[in-house]
C-alpha cells in the first residue's frame, strides 16, 4: 500500500485531475484515470485473492489514493442510510459528498456490476444522512474492478 500512496504522491497533478473528476460528475475521466492507477500500480497478481476478498482489494486501492488527498474527509464502511456505504468522500467544501460503491465484476461485465452498486445506493438510502447533515449535493458513483480495468457510471436523479 505504500508504494501506491507514493506513486500518488509524485504525480500529484494525476491526483488532482482525478479528484476534479470526482467533484464534477465526471464519471468518464474517474473510470480513465483510476484505470490509469491499476494499470501502473497493481500486478494480476495481486488480484489473485479469494473471491469473496477481491471488492476489499480495489476498496483498498481507492482509498489509497484518495487517502493522499488533503483536506478531505473520507470515510470507509460507515454506516449510513440503512447499510454501510463503501468509501464517503467530503471534499472540504462543505456542502458536497460523494459515495462509492465498489463491486467485482466477476465475468467481467463491467457495466452490469456498476449498475449494481447504483441499485444498491438507491436501495439502502445513503445520501440520508448527509443530507440531514446539510450536505445539498451528493454525487453517486458505483465502479466496477475486473483485473485491471474498471467502470465508472455516476446516479444522476431527476
Amino acid at each position: 500500500m505504500e508504494f501506491l500512496k507514493e506513486n500518488v504522491r509524485e504525480d500529484g497533478d494525476t491526483l488532482n485531475r482525478f479528484c476534479d473528476a470526482l467533484q464534477n460528475g465526471d464519471a468518464e475521466n474517474v473510470e480513465k484515470i483510476f484505470t490509469e492507477y491499476l494499470r501502473k500500480t497493481i500486478s494480476i497478481r495481486d488480484t489473485a485473492v479469494r473471491t469473496d476478498m477481491k471488492e476489499n482489494f480495489y476498496h483498498g486501492v481507492l482509498l489509497g489514493i484518495l487517502g493522499v488527498k488533503d483536506r478531505w474527509g473520507i470515510s470507509s464502511n460507515r454506516e449510513i442510510g440503512e447499510g454501510y456505504g463503501d468509501i464517503l468522500v467530503e471534499p472540504g467544501s462543505g456542502n458536497m459528498g460523494i459515495i462509492i460503491e465498489i463491486k467485482y465484476a466477476h465475468d467481467g461485465n463491467l457495466d452490469a456490476a456498476c449498475k449494481k452498486a447504483l441499485r444498491q445506493i438507491a436501495h439502502t438510502r445513503y445520501e440520508d444522512d448527509l443530507y440531514d447533515d446539510g450536505i445539498e449535493n451528493v454525487l453517486k458513483y458505483g465502479i466496477a474492478c475486473y483485473k485491471k480495468r474498471c467502470k465508472a457510471l455516476l446516479l444522476v436523479e431527476k
